[in-house]
């Protein structure tokens, strides 16, 4: 359930010993003294069950802990200890100096619930607002730097073997259809074969390639039993669409039924099976990664970030440039009469 914060503040609390130490225009300081304005713990009562369970920590506690965590640029691990630790942090989240305020899953809770009820953004053009109303953002029309930056991503990326041998689960059922060999965790590293060797190299993907079509077929067959419209088919459909890209994009088959690795990188390319989004992506001619890229817009005069938006990795720089500075407009109320990039 909902926890909120004591309407009577205590003695022992940081803020009420050491705000002048750390600073009232500091942005520890400025925290301290407009915490209760910006965050309520009511603002975010849709995202806790009303009758149910445990009382959680403050999420008004949360929210300032995130903004001091992206302000400082820290980890999760970090921001826990910081907030036990750090006499700043202390003052600006308003907790007792050997308080214990949050544990690192706590933080990574609230977080993911922001963004899985999609108020994230709330939060940010509320950020936005509070520079307008205390006359950071000035009146006017604006102008705004975009950039983009790449964001590693978190799936593990895998070559084409280990890609198709991934689709496989769960373990009881592969070895009852005989593909227990892929729950290992790296089908290659328990092969014994001769790498070296092409033709066993491609007998031994003709292998795996036949697998995924036999369980394609028993998807196919499942889907039949459970019900086009069933939440277990669409469940499985979705798998058997993945699996038919993974077959698609790095292998070809030839006329004598034999499978062999494509030559080139397949357009559009899935990297892995824990992240299908990720992408292969370029921060140079010469360097590569796997994962997203940000767009980030922000105002010149300033450096507010206006907003930011998300591309995959292969993407090109200039994909959401209009929708970011339209929707910077939106956020600052004022029109960008120019917007400044890079070459890319």
């Amino acid at each position: 359930m909902l926890g909120k914060r004591p309407a009577e503040r205590g003695l022992f609390e940081a803020d009420s010993m050491y705000l002048d130490r750390v600073g009232r225009e500091s942005f520890y300081g400025y925290l301290a003294l407009n915490r209760d304005r910006l965050f309520t713990d009511e603002q975010f009562a849709s995202l806790y069950c009303a009758d149910n369970g445990g009382n959680s920590v403050p999420p008004a506690l949360l929210a300032v802990a995130v903004v001091l965590q992206s302000h400082d640029k820290v980890s999760d691990e970090e921001a826990v200890a910081r907030s036990r630790f750090d006499i700043r942090w202390m003052v600006a989240l308003g907790t007792e100096v050997c308080g214990r305020p949050f544990a690192k899953s706590t933080l990574q809770l609230f977080r993911s619930l922001l963004i899985l009820h999609k108020r994230a953004r709330e939060r940010f053009l509320a950020s936005v607002e509070e520079a307008r109303r205390c006359g950071y953002l000035k009146r006017g029309k604006k102008k705004l730097v975009i950039d983009t930056t790449h964001i590693f991503g978190k799936g593990m990326g895998k070559d084409t073997y280990n890609l198709l041998a991934e689709g496989e689960d769960p373990e009881g059922w592969g070895r009852k259809h005989d593909v227990g060999r892929y729950f290992w965790s790296s089908i290659k590293g328990t092969a014994e074969i001769d790498w070296s060797d092409e033709k066993a190299r491609n007998a031994f993907l003709s292998g795996v390639v036949g697998d995924g079509r036999r369980v394609l077929q028993v998807a196919k067959e499942a889907v039949a039993r459970h019900g086009a419209e069933s939440e277990a088919a669409s469940s499985i459909s979705s798998a058997a669409d993945l699996l038919c890209t993974l077959l698609i994009q790095d292998v070809k088959e030839t006329p004598e039924g034999k499978a062999e690795i494509r030559q080139g990188v397949a357009k559009d390319r899935i990297v892995s099976i824990t992240d299908p989004e990720m992408r292969h992506g370029r921060k140079s001619s010469t360097q590569r990664f796997d994962g997203h890229k940000a767009v980030v817009a922000a105002d010149a005069e300033t450096g507010l970030i206006t907003d930011v938006d998300v591309l995959p990795g292969n993407a090109h720089d200039s994909g959401k440039v209009l929708e970011v500075v339209e929707r910077s407009e939106e956020a600052m109320g004022e029109e960008v009469e120019k917007t400044i990039g890079d070459c890319a």
